[in-house]
């Protein structure tokens, strides 16, 4: 069978799309869920991040687009604003030949009257985080009346966020659903039931990561003590010869610190963190995109949503919470088919939960120590 989004039944406007982007090949859940979709069933799909998801829905969610009705028909909902602003990126990308087409993201933290005066505009597409949807129906800012598709985006990290409530408010209101469709990484409780409820026989698929796509990164921790870690960051950049990366830290005020802490030592850094102005996120994000930052500085919010394809390096300056974060976070590099590289700064108190980590996520993590000239190399046994 022919695996080209050529072969499949969309307009020819979408299609140039793809190839303009540089996509041929379909990927494993392109090829699965494109069709289901486009047939107008429910779906759940299993997918892990990275395997080109949002082409998989939005290709569908655009082709059942009436351009001529001038109304909201398929909301997508993710859990945070860099996943929801990035869906809409691409979105766009794919309908930039179908310019009567239109989508609209909205978020917390940005400013609702211009997110109103975007909605006027009359979009047909709607990416959303499940508050502010919330907080812009209860102003009575939109109407979703001619909605037939739902999308939730990472549903298992959506849910599990709290937004079950607001998840399940939002598809109640949705009076003339057809169709809706879930995309997770886990099958948890909670997506389960939100499927028992707002689903029709939904067709289930799941891709498993494969060897070729899976990111190749080389994983290394160096136990340490919190007062050596800028140093050791410095000596790895030097080592490794790095001149991209992030470093990921547990809170807003530690991401600060090492921010400038690195800035001192003459790298071009910034740091993100949740409190942040949306405004002043989006352009740190920007600027990192476009390399005028090379260093960032990030709290898990970061995690997600980040798409910067030439990331060489991932530091845990913190080791992560919980272990599906761990994942999340050194998936930022090794992408587009590069080679990456992540390392975890851990105290000897921190090793259970290290283990805990390679246990769970089957990570291949090797251990470093600093020789007497000042290089890293793999612990001898």
């Amino acid at each position: 069978m022919e695996n080209t989004f050529a072969s499949l039944p969309i307009s020819e406007a979408i299609i140039k799309a793809t190839e303009e982007l540089g996509f041929t090949q379909m990927t494993e859940i392109q090829q699965k869920a494109i069709p289901v979709m486009l047939a107008g069933k429910d779906l759940i799909a299993k997918a892990p991040t990275g395997t080109g998801k949002t082409c998989a829905f939005g290709i569908p969610v655009i082709e059942h687009i009436d351009p001529d009705l001038p109304q909201i028909q398929a909301i997508v909902l993710a859990p945070t604003r860099e996943l929801a602003t990035q869906i809409c990126d691409d979105i766009r990308n794919l309908t930039r030949f179908l310019p009567q087409v239109k989508t609209v993201v909205v978020y917390g933290g940005q400013s609702m009257e211009r997110q109103k005066q975007q909605l006027r505009k009359n979009p047909q597409i709607l990416i959303a985080t499940p508050g502010r949807l919330l907080d812009l129906m209860q102003h009575r800012a939109l109407s979703l009346q001619a909605v037939s598709t739902a999308v939730l985006d990472e549903a298992d990290k959506m849910l599990d966020m709290g937004f079950y409530k607001d998840v399940r408010k939002i598809l109640d209101s949705l009076k003339n659903l057809k169709q809706m469709c879930m995309f997770s990484a886990t099958i948890s409780r909670e997506v389960m039931d939100i499927g028992w409820l707002y689903q029709r026989d939904p067709e289930e698929i799941t891709v498993l990561p494969v060897q070729e796509s899976e990111p190749k990164i080389d994983q290394y921790s160096i136990q340490c003590i919190g007062r050596e870690k800028i140093e050791i960051i410095l000596r790895l950049m030097k080592q490794f010869e790095v001149t991209r990366a992030i470093v990921f830290c547990n809170t807003k005020y530690t991401t600060g610190m090492v921010a400038e802490q690195l800035y001192a030592s003459g790298l071009n850094t910034a740091c993100l963190h949740g409190d942040m102005r949306q405004s002043e996120r989006n352009k740190i994000m920007e600027e990192y995109k476009s390399g005028a930052i090379d260093i960032l500085v990030a709290t898990d919010v970061a995690a997600r949503g980040i798409d910067v394809s030439d990331i060489q390096v991932v530091f845990n300056y913190d080791i992560t919470p919980d272990n599906d974060s761990y994942l999340h976070r050194i998936g930022r590099t090794g992408r587009a088919k590069k080679e990456g590289i992540s390392f975890v700064l851990h105290s000897k108190d921190e090793q259970k939960r290290l283990d805990s980590i390679i246990h769970y996520t089957h990570s291949n993590i090797i251990p470093l120590e600093m020789d007497g000239w000042g290089t890293f190399q793999q612990v001898k046994k």
